[in-house]
């Protein structure tokens, strides 16, 4: 189910690189990368923003800000998109800087809707 899911947000996001489930620990439950995914490790990349969101996460909740619900990581290569389905699993989605950023938000949001009896939202 994940994988078919991550396949059409791929296939609907103009210049997707790959997108993943991942838990707050960097370990994926699901990805698909394409072939310039795999060429430019976003598997990898999107581990190690793993340190990233949880800092994020943290001055959130110190300062008041509340629950982080998204980041975006621009690189010259790539940017990732992460969007939060609850406390311990993200969604990630690389895109080229090239390609359509906000439709890839916008089926960020659909999917973290769309999973939310599996992750308890």
């Amino acid at each position: 189910m994940f994988k078919e899911a991550l396949e059409s947000i791929i296939a609907r996001t103009e210049g997707s690189l790959g997108a993943l489930i991942m838990g707050t620990d960097g370990i994926h439950v699901e990805r698909v990368l394409t072939d310039g995914g795999h060429a430019a490790n976003i598997d990898v990349a999107a581990a190690e923003v793993i340190s990233l969101v949880r800092g994020a996460q943290r001055a959130g909740n110190e300062i008041g800000l509340g629950s982080l619900r998204e980041f975006v990581l621009v690189h010259e290569a790539s940017v990732l998109l992460v969007r939060m389905l609850n406390a311990d699993y993200l969604l990630v989605l690389a895109i080229e800087p090239e390609g359509n950023i906000g439709r890839g938000r916008f089926e960020l949001n659909k999917a973290e809707l769309s999973y939310a009896t599996e992750f308890a939202l």
